[in-house]
């Protein structure tokens, strides 16, 4: 049977519900999961999770845990990998990715993926992934990574262009855009049929249709009723000006461009409707959940689950079994998305079964979807090469490429709020001293 390692496993919710998926699997049962953390407190929380999930389910899983530091061991012999870290925290590391920005004037909603917050998280975080990935070229080197961590099309990009680790960047938007859409409008979101491809948090709903009448002339009209327009915004603005609706959220998305965050235009927050510091607020949030549900999720005896819509457990189910599952991931383009750069980091469908991933062709974009697209690209470019060879200047041209920062600061506040970061990243960030 298969052996499945997770790495940051800490994060006991996700990882339950991951794992859980995979125990609802038939053709999983039996599986070995081995666990993987920094933290020996949380790393305990999960191991015990997983095992009264697996003795409730009766999954017939072999869970083991290891420290961060036993890696090379927890690794051995894995034939599925999924990532999940998330280097330095809320606190310090995305606390001061939030607070350092504010004192020059840069607010931010999610800066996980773009952005200011983007760009030092990914700075954060490949270097630790791609240690792990050369632990993985030596005792796993036929493993599939499937990457879950933010942000998601630069850490895979790093992945895929400086290790020859199979990878594969899965996110909770695609499944989820189309019916969420309709839901929102009114409108029946049962035997829909759609297409979607871009880039990561900013792939575009292509098309979309149910029993073969096209609804997006309808889409388009509804989400600029009054009654209807403050339920999503932002990307309801986006799709009005550019014709295609987005599968990120509001909130993700006003911080990927330069139009709704902007000081010398404060009313648009609200008028938009832009939660300012919406991810700080969100791991407080869990944080706080967390410590309400840990002692009664720990002593919880048995434990139900039901498999839940997150593509890991599909993918392993589809390679093992032969049975082709189709779902959007994150993928190098190879030619998939003609007018994108070549090579840089694409959202397409792709068919998983045997073989292990195939990308499908998606043709080229809309153009003006494409040149927005590129906006993003650019700055995960330059991110990714800084990343690799710890180039200062390429972060700081990385900066004053992103379209929010560039809207908002000049170029001389956007190096020095680099320089504060480096500054306050410097135990994370060692190399660029």
């Amino acid at each position: 049977m298969p052996k499945i390692c997770f790495l940051g496993a800490g994060s006991t919710v996700f990882v339950r519900n991951v794992l859980g998926d995979c125990m609802r699997a038939d053709a999983l049962r039996g599986s070995t999961v081995s666990l993987v953390d920094l933290d020996p407190d949380r790393l305990r929380d999960s191991r015990l999770v997983v095992e009264r999930l697996n003795a409730s389910l009766k999954a017939g899983f072999n869970i083991e845990a290891w420290l961060a530091e036993d890696a090379e061991a927890a690794l051995k012999s894995a034939d599925y990998v999924i990532n999940a870290i998330q280097v330095g925290g809320y606190e310090p590391a995305t606390v001061r990715d939030f607070e350092i920005p504010k004192k020059f004037g840069l607010r931010q909603t999610i800066g996980d993926t773009l952005g200011i917050g983007g760009i030092f998280r990914a700075l954060r975080t490949i270097p630790v992934l791609l240690r792990y990935c050369r632990i993985m070229e030596k005792v796993c080197p036929d493993a599939l990574l499937l990457n879950y961590a933010n942000p998601m099309a630069m850490l895979t990009w790093a992945v895929l262009r400086a290790t020859s680790i199979r990878c594969v960047g899965l996110c909770h938007s695609v499944q989820v855009c189309a019916s969420h859409l309709c839901e929102e409008l009114d409108l029946p979101s049962d035997n829909l049929k759609w297409r979607i491809a871009g880039i990561n948090h900013q792939a575009w709903l292509l098309e979309i249709s149910r029993f073969g009448e096209d609804l997006y002339p309808e889409i388009r009209r509804r989400a600029q009723l009054e009654s209807y327009r403050s339920r999503d915004a932002v990307r309801f603005e986006i799709m009005k000006r550019f014709g295609y609706y987005v599968t990120e959220s509001s909130e993700h998305n006003a911080e990927y461009v330069p139009w709704f965050i902007k000081n010398t235009h404060p009313e648009l927050i609200d008028r938009y409707r832009i939660p300012l510091d919406e991810y700080p607020r969100r791991c407080r949030e869990q944080i706080a959940q967390w410590q309400r549900m840990r002692e009664s999720l720990l002593a919880t005896e048995a434990m139900e689950h039901e498999r839940t819509h997150e593509y890991a457990s599909y993918i392993l189910e589809a390679i093992e079994t032969g049975v082709p599952y189709t779902f959007g991931g994150n993928v190098l383009n190879t030619g998939l998305i003609p007018n994108l750069p070549g090579g840089c980091c694409v959202e397409v469908m792709c068919v998983a079964d045997r073989n292990g991933i195939t990308p499908t062709y998606a043709g080229p974009l809309p153009p003006q979807c494409a040149a927005l697209n590129r906006t993003n690209i650019n700055v995960q470019e330059l991110t990714v090469g800084a990343a690799l060879t710890c180039s200062r200047d390429w972060v700081y041209q990385a900066a004053m490429l992103d379209p929010h920062t560039a809207a908002e600061l000049s170029i001389d506040e956007i190096v020095a709020l680099c320089d504060a970061l480096f500054d306050a990243h410097q135990d994370f960030l060692p190399e660029y001293v």
